[in-house]
């Protein structure tokens, strides 16, 4: 996706937003939003199975990112996000209303949840239900902004020490540059 490739490990509303970086977007064309989801695949049911998707569910994922970016830049420090913002959100949540299937094992009852709609729909509703999840969770106030200069990552940290939204790519830059400034006269 980009040479190092996505941000990927923050809770999925953030790998969302994330996959908009400071060197372009990550979405560009709906196999780039494919490849997107199979790294997601490990923790996001929809993302498992194979979806058909084309680019007005592309153009539908790209807009629902943007919403969710916008809603959390104002959540994460306390603010009020815009109606347009939430309701885009809640109505990608309705495309594709979200049912328990209950099902016999044979020892128990078991449910499994299913969406209905197109499988851009799904999606789209997968999404919005994630952004949804973190912007209720008290945490989201935690969310922050990598403090490499030309970063526009956010991460929810597990530590409250962590600066930068990967130690591998941006910390290292960082540490790099620091050091070169310090050795460079001598």
């Amino acid at each position: 996706m980009s040479d190092l490739g996505p941000l990927v490990g923050e809770p999925l509303a953030l790998d969302l937003v994330n996959t908009r970086t400071a060197d372009g977007d990550l979405l560009t064309t709906p196999e780039r939003l494919h490849a997107w989801l199979n790294l997601q695949a490990d923790r996001f049911a929809e993302a498992r199975r194979h979806l058909d998707l084309t680019a007005a569910d592309l153009t539908a994922v790209r807009d629902l990112r943007e919403h969710a970016a916008h809603a959390l830049e104002r959540v994460r420090v306390g603010a009020r996000p815009s109606a347009a913002a939430l309701e885009a959100l809640n109505q990608a949540q309705r495309g594709a209303p979200a049912i328990s299937e209950l099902t016999w094992n044979g020892e128990a009852v078991t449910a499994t949840r299913h969406r209905t709609g197109t499988p851009g729909e799904r999606l789209a509703a997968w999404l919005a239900e994630a952004v949804a999840d973190l912007l209720t969770d008290p945490a989201v106030t935690n969310v922050r902004q990598c403090e490499a200069a030309d970063c526009v990552m956010l991460f929810l940290p597990t530590h409250p020490r962590r600066r930068w939204c990967s130690a591998a790519r941006c910390g290292n830059r960082v540490r790099v540059a620091r050091h070169y400034r310090r050795h460079k006269h001598a």
